[in-house]
């Protein structure tokens, strides 16, 4: 049964890291997904949930267990560590097998229960392959059968994906979805890609420098950063200074003195503004819309993204970036130095107050 992961302002000095004051609750079968660059402490933290390292000050609990002191092997975790550590003298059923004869089980129960999870895995064909000639997407889902045989109640994957071609990602994306529904767990997911994040999380925590800065569903964390950190590393890319005034149920901001922008709620003095690309409309021609702001601009860069085209749109001196599709790209017939206008609707911009 999955179990709800509660930590309570940890503490950890590793020395030249420090681990400072996180508070989190994972809800009993979410997909927890913890983002946040190089650095900011993401391993370490799955770490002290692993029970590899204990904190100096704070409180782990398992469900209704305090689980702060537990030795990892008593925990009921399955940890999938970022370097998939195989024992290449061993072969895959022996390598799944291995957690299960450490704990003395009987041969015949450890037989049908690697039976079992290389199946729904997968990976049954693989059994009596050598170690050493695995592809990677071969390797992680024997690493996570492993992972998986003692039956946790929390699986814990560091950047389980980092290792994999960008193809295979997408298939190992789905794979985990999978696996979360059909092993009914609670997992929690270390990573620095914001779009694996969004694809799988349920909830999401945001780490810098060994903090907790913000928590909340894929929608909160992407289109309602509470903070610049978090709106530029979640590749928000319009972000701007400005000075705010009331007015009505809304509120009028002067964007670095530029740009007037009209956004929803009642702000005063100075804001920090922020919205997504993919919130602007782009057209040739000035459109009948409900968008409280419209605004005339010059094309002065495009990036090709592959299915999408990256706009940078100077407005008032302001450059504003805007993702179109392809076709439409070709269809508005762009270049540089075209004109265009841009629709946002006032819903789409989050403010956060300086």
């Amino acid at each position: 049964m999955p179990v709800e992961v509660v930590l309570e302002r940890l503490w950890k000095n590793f020395g030249d890291f420090l681990i400072r004051d996180i508070t989190l609750r994972v809800e009993a079968g979410d997909y927890f997904v913890v983002l946040g660059p190089s650095g900011a402490g993401k391993t370490l933290l799955l770490q002290l949930i692993a029970g590899i390292y204990k904190p100096d000050k704070g409180r782990i609990y398992f469900g209704d267990r305090d689980v702060t002191y537990t030795p990892p092997e008593k925990r009921g975790v399955g940890y999938l560590p970022q370097t998939i550590a195989l024992f290449p003298n061993m072969n895959v059923y022996e390598n799944i097998a291995f957690p299960l004869r450490i704990r003395k089980l009987p041969e015949k129960e450890v037989k049908e229960r690697v039976l079992e999870v290389s199946e729904s895995l997968g990976i049954r064909n693989l059994l009596g392959r050598d170690i050493r000639t695995l592809s990677g997407g071969e390797a992680q889902r024997v690493a996570l059968a492993r992972a998986l045989i003692a039956r946790p109640n929390v699986l814990l994957l560091d950047e389980p994906l980092s290792s994999v071609d960008p193809v295979l990602r997408w298939d190992l994306r789905d794979f985990l979805r999978r696996i979360h529904r059909e092993f009914n767990i609670t997992v929690i997911h270390v990573t620095h890609d914001f779009t694996e994040a969004l694809s799988l999380a349920s909830r999401i925590a945001v780490m810098s420098k060994g903090m907790v800065v913000q928590v909340g569903s894929p929608g909160e964390i992407f289109y309602k950063p509470k903070s610049r950190f978090v709106a530029w590393f979640t590749r928000t890319e319009n972000i701007f200074q400005g000075e705010a005034y009331p007015h009505n149920e809304y509120s009028v901001v002067y964007l670095e003195g530029k740009v007037e922008l009209i956004v929803p709620g009642r702000y005063s003095g100075k804001v920090t503004v922020t919205f997504r690309p993919e919130s602007i409309l782009v057209s040739k021609k000035k459109v009948e819309t409900s968008a409280r702001n419209v605004f005339k601009g010059k094309v002065i860069d495009y990036v090709d993204e592959g299915a999408l085209i990256l706009l940078k749109i100077n407005v008032n001196d302001l450059t504003f970036k805007a993702y179109i599709t392809k076709s439409s790209f070709k269809e508005l017939e762009l270049r540089r130095d075209s004109v265009v206008f841009l629709s946002l609707k006032a819903s789409e911009v989050n403010v956060i107050p300086c």
